[in-house]
């Protein structure tokens, strides 16, 4: 299966290695793309107006930091994907205490969405940087719809014949859609929080839970090697990790929608 995760704000501090190599990362025919933002975004934040470029990313004036960090970007030691991204999902997801067969699995199947490289995969190489989807760059504009004309047949032959399990948050899901035969194999998951209101249960999303339980399902699957051929077999196998599935409704042509329910505290 194809697993999209979202990135996360928290990064580490800085790489380890060789300095970044775009010519490197997979999926070679985003490297155009990814070009012209790194370059917009460079310039933007190497450039005379911090104010300008503080609002473009949403930074305060005690983020100047991340300007300057990302000014630096061609330059700077780049570590794999799968060590820069530290976030709340990233920490249940663990990747560092995988066992071999599964972070093999992990490598295969994990795509991180990316609001300066569009996507990667847990063996890129990248720089820690600050480029949030909603990003409006001088030059590419918007990364949202910048992204969304770009990703399209690079992420439909990354599925491949796979069935897709999506877990990226709203805005990072918008820059693409599975269309047609690909949809029906696609799972996308909202998890909500469970708890008891007068005696009546309610059910809310909870930005804590949701990436931490994402985190745990991802983890779950690679470790109990589950290789489902079909959405419904995808859905079976969080079942049989005994998680609280229920589907959703989907309209036709649509990835499938089922809300994942967790009710610790």
């Amino acid at each position: 299966m194809l697993i999209l995760l979202p990135p996360s704000e928290g990064k580490a501090d800085a790489g380890t290695g060789r300095r970044l190599d775009l010519a490197r990362l997979s999926m070679p025919e985003l490297t155009p793309a990814r070009e012209e933002v790194l370059a917009a975004l460079v310039a933007l934040c190497d450039g005379p107006d911090e104010a300008a470029a503080r609002a473009a990313l949403g930074l305060s004036e005690g983020q100047r930091d991340e300007l300057r960090r990302n000014a630096r970007l061609t330059r700077a030691a780049t570590a794999p994907a799968a060590r820069l991204y530290t976030g709340v999902l990233y920490e249940a997801l663990d990747l560092a205490t995988l066992p071999p067969a599964a972070m093999r699995a992990a490598r295969r199947s994990v795509l991180i969405s990316s609001g300066l490289w569009g996507v990667v995969r847990l063996t890129d190489r990248i720089p820690p940087y600050r480029c949030p989807i909603g990003a409006k760059l001088p030059g590419p504009g918007a990364l949202s719809a910048y992204w969304r004309r770009a990703l399209g047949p690079a992420m439909t032959a990354a599925a491949g014949g796979r069935p897709v399990l999506d877990l990226r948050s709203g805005a990072y899901a918008a820059t693409w859609t599975p269309q047609g035969e690909l949809a029906a194999r696609t799972v996308t998951v909202r998890v909500l929080h469970e708890r008891e209101v007068d005696g009546a249960p309610v059910r809310s999303v909870v930005s804590h839970f949701n990436k931490a339980t994402k985190g745990r399902l991802v983890r779950d699957l690679l470790l109990a090697d589950a290789r489902p051929r079909t959405a419904g077999q995808l859905v079976a196998a969080l079942r049989d990790l005994k998680y609280t599935v229920v589907e959703q409704p989907s309209p036709a042509g649509r990835p499938r929608q089922v809300d994942v329910v967790v009710t610790e505290l």
